[in-house]
């Protein structure tokens, strides 16, 4: 049986019907880069805040399912090798993506009328490396 070769991808506004895969457009094309490390995932996260973007969420999903994906949408993808080349976000950006920002304002409110979840161990674990990172 062959295992399933996991990939991390950048997402924003993760888990609301408003989500939205980081993508580069190249051309007339978008390209979904796949990481095979998380952390240089999250080091590109952090140069996308870095020009203001939203701050994106780092997920683990099966390649495959990265490609399926890229194929029904007409996306290209990459593969970011592990101990690879360091990828930087290009200068430019689109103006209009296909997914809108949440405003802080909804989510205060939101925080406001729901209860505080509480959080996984494989999400503490990724927060804490997160932060990490940052020192």
């Amino acid at each position: 049986m062959i295992t399933p070769m996991r990939v991390f991808v950048l997402i924003f506004n993760a888990g609301t019907d408003n989500e939205g895969i980081h993508t580069i457009r190249i051309g007339d094309r978008n390209k979904i880069l796949m990481f095979e490390s998380e952390d240089d995932a999250l080091r590109f996260a952090l140069m996308l805040e870095a020009q203001d973007f939203p701050t994106p969420t780092v997920e683990a999903i099966d390649a495959e399912e990265i490609k399926e994906f890229c194929q029904a949408a007409g996306y290209d993808w990459e593969i970011v090798a592990q101990n690879g080349d360091l990828v930087i976000p290009p200068e430019l950006n689109v103006e209009q993506t296909d997914w809108q920002p949440q405003s802080q304002d909804s989510e205060f409110d939101n925080q406001k009328s729901q209860p505080q979840r509480e959080f996984s161990d494989s999400e503490l674990e990724s927060m804490r490396r997160r932060l990490e990172g940052l020192l």
